[in-house]
């Protein structure tokens, strides 16, 4: 496979979405490259060094366009993601985006390639299954660690201007790699669904769009309580992740989202349990977390997002019971 003019040997398949297939890649250097030690073609081209394997390994997404709306989409999540630099934001290194001859009977008229960093010891959800079959459980300090540097990434696109939502945070989102001795390294991914925060909703059928888009881009179980009943008179901002991150920490802790519940209740309702932030404590570890903890996740699931607290209150109370309760 090419990007550019960099070449790259497919090692084997790692994940597959909708339209998408994620790839582990190796880069293949040129012999004029690799005998003059001129560093790869990659490394003229990607703008911070710390991007680079030192193996020439990476992830590639494959993403199969099959008409404008879907190409627009993908164009769009190419402009956000370079409007991000962040070590807990996963970079897009390299893209392109080729035509296809359509397939008899097909339509499909465009390939997308994407190449990030690699991160081979899988999502949070990932981690969250295995130590679910296991009957394991993060530590307080490993939650906290975990946390705080999903909430330093969002803060860098809260920040911007005009701040950016990333509107998908959730355990599938998060890559962790583990480090010996010290916590797992925590980067947030997929800008996909990634847009201005701020929007003005001034009647009902704007607030019926807003519901509509966020039920096709938003995870159903970690979106905010507004974008699933929007008034007609509404100020929207970046704190609808907030909601999500409150929902992302109780998953580091327990492995699902604090309304997942609702799915599996006869009669239960998911949108019910979020409006009215029915939240469910299960069993965890023994000892159990801090009841400050359980706290936190209140505070940011707050359903009038008015009162929600912004992700500069989150980073300093999450400093505070790292002080606290880490060893």
């Amino acid at each position: 496979m090419w990007i550019n003019d960099n070449r790259f040997r497919v090692v084997r398949q790692l994940g597959e979405g909708g339209f998408s297939y994620v790839f582990l890649v190796k880069e293949v250097l040129a012999d004029s490259a690799s005998a003059s030690g001129g560093g790869s073609g990659l490394a003229k081209k990607v703008k911070d060094p710390s991007h680079l394997a030192d193996d020439g390994t990476y992830a590639m997404k494959k993403v199969l366009i099959q008409n404008t709306e879907q190409l627009e989409m993908v164009r769009e999540e190419i402009r956000v993601s370079s409007l991000f630099s962040h070590p807990n934001l996963l970079p897009l290194l390299d893209h392109a985006i080729i035509s296809v001859k359509p397939t008899p009977g097909g339509s499909r008229n465009h390939e997308a390639y994407l190449l990030f960093p690699v991160h081979l010891d899988g999502t949070l959800l990932d981690n969250a299954n295995a130590m679910k079959a296991k009957k394991e459980f993060f530590s307080t300090s490993d939650v906290l660690h975990i946390f705080r540097q999903l909430c330093a990434g969002l803060k860098h696109m809260h920040n911007l201007d005009p701040p950016y939502a990333h509107n998908d945070v959730k355990p599938g989102n998060v890559v962790l790699t583990h480090r010996k001795g010290q916590p797992p390294l925590a980067i947030l991914m997929d800008f996909g669904s990634a847009r201005p925060a701020r929007r003005q909703i001034r009647s009902r059928s704007e607030a019926l769009q807003l519901q509509e888009w966020a039920s096709e881009h938003c995870s159903a179980p970690f979106r905010a309580p507004e974008l699933w009943d929007c008034p007609s008179h509404a100020d929207i901002d970046e704190r609808t992740d907030i909601w999500s991150l409150g929902c992302t920490l109780y998953a580091i802790m327990y492995g699902l989202s604090p309304f997942e519940y609702a799915l599996g209740e006869s009669g239960g309702s998911l949108q019910l349990a979020i409006v009215n932030a029915q939240v469910k404590w299960p069993t965890g570890p023994k000892p159990k977390y801090p009841d400050a903890l359980h706290q936190f996740v209140t505070w940011m699931l707050q359903p009038q997002a008015a009162v929600r607290p912004h992700i500069d209150d989150i980073v300093i109370h999450v400093d505070k019971l790292i002080a606290k309760f880490s060893n």
